[in-house]
């Protein structure tokens, strides 16, 4: 009796465990995204500053400065109408310009899952650390650029499951 109770208890456990594994990642929809460019960079401190007495009122100036290795990738991103990337994140920042139609943009970090809206020459910042999604929502063509900076080797892109703040 003791040893089938055992049995069963084992038994219940390997079912639990089978079905509870990851969830499954959204597979992106009416998406092409074509890697046009990669460069490899070595080290970078960068750190430009422009403040010229012609400019009194405006300064400008950025920083860049990474460890190791990083590889850039510049890829073009098209959204067909009701078309969508899927849920998903990447291991480092990316600019992304909007550069035909709209796109909507959500962020798994956001409880209300409030639409951002970008137009053709809006860009915007993804810190990649977190999963979101781009769809195109706007009932026409639309693309996208984006320009990754990522640690050498990484994976460009890491599909993600729906966080569940959003009901589509």
């Amino acid at each position: 009796m003791k040893q089938r109770r055992l049995f069963l208890a084992a038994g219940t456990m390997v079912a639990w465990a089978a079905s509870s594994g990851p969830a499954l990642a959204t597979p992106a929809s009416g998406f092409t995204a074509v890697q046009q460019w990669k460069g490899v960079y070595q080290p970078l401190a960068i750190n430009t500053e422009t403040d010229r007495p012609s400019d009194k009122d405006d300064k400008w100036d950025v920083r860049l400065k990474t460890k190791d290795t990083s590889d850039l990738y510049v890829t073009r991103n098209a959204i067909a109408t009701d078309g969508h990337s899927g849920w998903h994140s990447h291991p480092g920042p990316s600019l992304i310009t909007v550069t035909v139609g709209e796109i909507t943009a959500y962020d798994s970090t956001d409880p209300l899952c409030s639409p951002k809206r970008y137009r053709a020459g809006d860009g915007f910042v993804d810190s990649g650390d977190h999963a979101h999604i781009l769809r195109n929502e706007s009932g026409a063509p639309a693309e996208t650029v984006a320009v990754q900076f990522l640690a050498a080797g990484s994976t460009r892109r890491i599909d993600e499951p729906a966080p569940g703040n959003c009901n589509f």
